[in-house]
């Protein structure tokens, strides 16, 4: 059975990404369209597009063109909406990378990407530098004042920036970084029509308008932050404040002080906002609405919050291979279900499947997500294989969550096959961090699961077969040094033996059950 959305079709325009982000630029014009919450740094929409046309002209004038590829290493702010939207102009892509992320596994992205400009930061600018000397990286510019290294502001150019032909469902504008299904993180290609056609799907339901004052909290790199916040923010003409990093302090205060009517979080954050007793110390009251994404929430979670904070809270549903919005409650409370992710956008058909056959079922039954849409990605960079494990010819897209619909269409996440845990948020590969414990001499085997947690939703937990002795927290340390702090080993068990199939593959879902029923003995 095929769910279709309820909400009628939209038209989706043939516009690259920037062109159709700032149609409305000139409109908006002395409008605030990001503060920078750690400063109050505002920057205008004028003042963005002047800043985007002048960046995109030093560029091209540096030899970036079409096709290039350009890094952003970068907390939140309004440099990485500069940079992120020249590198568009031109026909460039955009390939984020966690400023959280060691030297090594920047490394790898700039490697694999084939990254040629990288823009980073102070914060960041130490392992990007060190990054960089082992990829093909030939200039960098830092976001901030950094020794040696060339300022993004000395791209500014009085000349405008050249005319470039861009073909919207063919050209790809961002290179976001995702583990997909299995494996490791993988190149996402997504078009300037995936971009746009997820920002028009979106415009119904989640009703931001020029009014509003967003919390630009979620991270940019991240393809939820981009969209959801970055981009729909800036195409409907409101204000975003960005943070650098979360701390529930500053957080809060920001909410307060620019009297911020729509934040856009994940559910550990609204774990806090229900919990914690500092959030009963501001005002919070022009707070209207709350969108929980990137992981399920609870429901007790989401009634708990919307008690205390007097507002409405709905979830979405995405991943980085659909741009990332396939399904999302609309902003009515009448029309929220709690726990439900809501039905699919505007364009978006889904499916529940069994996921060895892919028969199709109907409601109330469990399967895996398989969606279809003009959001849904051009593939993986560089892996055709990886592509058509996960996108078949028909255009659907396996997710590799386990759901199931409601007789209205609504889809609830269940659980997931892939393997991904999803920390505050944040995704983690388990055979990354297996790749790792594989090299210390004392483990001879290592499997990682997520293992849950309230505060973090999943947390990696190591199964580990030892060659010779050594305690818990020195395997723990050895990870964590070699890791960004989110993909750090939590938890550790040792064990005989790692189950695997007849070919090798890790049984994960094995450990999964042997997790759980540990965890319902305990409680």
């Amino acid at each position: 059975m095929i769910y279709r959305s309820p909400w009628p079709s939209v038209s989706i325009p043939q516009m690259s990404l920037p062109a159709f982000i700032l149609q409305q630029a000139d409109k908006f014009g002395d409008k605030p369209a990001l503060i920078e919450g750690s400063s109050a740094r505002v920057i205008t929409y004028r003042q963005l597009k002047s800043a985007i046309n002048s960046c995109a002209a030093g560029l091209a004038e540096r030899g970036f063109g079409k096709g290039d590829i350009f890094a952003i290493a970068s907390p939140n702010s309004p440099e990485f909406a500069i940079a992120f939207y020249a590198v568009a102009l031109l026909g460039g892509i955009a390939t984020p990378i966690n400023p959280m992320a060691t030297s090594t596994e920047m490394t790898g992205q700039l490697v694999d990407s084939g990254a040629k400009y990288l823009m980073t930061t102070p914060e960041t600018s130490e392992k990007a530098l060190k990054a960089s000397e082992g990829a093909r990286v030939e200039m960098i510019f830092a976001a901030g004042d950094v020794p040696g290294i060339s300022p993004l502001s000395s791209l500014a150019s009085n000349k405008q920036p050249p005319q470039v032909q861009i073909h919207p469902d063919k050209d790809i504008v961002a290179l976001p970084y995702s583990s997909g299904t299995t494996g490791l993180p993988k190149g996402v290609k997504l078009s300037h029509f995936n971009l746009v056609a997820n920002l028009c799907q979106l415009e119904s339901l989640e009703r931001i308008t020029a009014d509003d004052t967003l919390i630009g909290l979620l991270p940019f790199f991240h393809i939820y932050g981009m969209t959801v916040v970055l981009n729909s923010g800036l195409y409907r003409g409101a204000t975003i404040v960005t943070m650098s990093r979360f701390d529930l302090p500053g957080f809060l205060h920001i909410l307060q002080t620019y009297s911020v009517t729509r934040a856009h979080l994940v559910p550990p954050t609204l774990l806090a906002l229900a919990k914690q007793p500092i959030v009963g110390e501001y005002d919070l009251s022009h707070l209207k609405i709350i969108v929980s994404g990137a992981a399920p929430l609870d429901k007790s979670i989401a009634k708990a919050c919307a008690d205390r904070l007097g507002c409405v809270i709905k979830q979405g549903y995405g991943l980085t291979e659909s741009s990332p919005v396939t399904h999302i409650n609309p902003d009515p409370p009448d029309l929220i279900k709690p726990g439900a992710v809501g039905p699919s956008l505007p364009n978006t058909e889904y499916q529940i499947v069994d996921p060895q056959t892919r028969a199709s079922f109907g409601p109330q039954k469990q399967g895996e997500v398989l969606v279809r849409g003009p959001q849904v990605m051009k593939g993986y960079w560089h892996r055709p294989d990886a592509t058509n494990e996960v996108l078949d010819n028909a255009g659907w897209l396996r997710t590799g969550d386990i759901g199931y619909a409601d007789e209205d269409g609504y889809l609830y996440i269940v659980d997931r096959i892939k393997e991904l845990i999803k920390y505050k948020g944040y995704h983690v590969a388990p055979a990354e961090l297996e790749a790792v414990l594989l090299t210390h001499p004392a483990i001879a085997d290592a499997a990682v699961i997520p293992s849950q947690d309230e505060q973090a939703g999943e947390v990696p937990k190591a199964y580990i077969v030892l060659k010779e002795d050594i305690n818990k927290n020195a395997i723990m340390a050895y990870v964590a040094e070699r890791v960004a702090s989110y993909k750090k080993v939590r938890q550790v068990e040792f064990v005989n033996q790692i189950p695997r199939s007849s070919s090798g593959k890790i049984l994960r879902r094995v450990l999964i059950d042997h997790e759980r029923q540990q965890s319902k003995k305990s409680t």
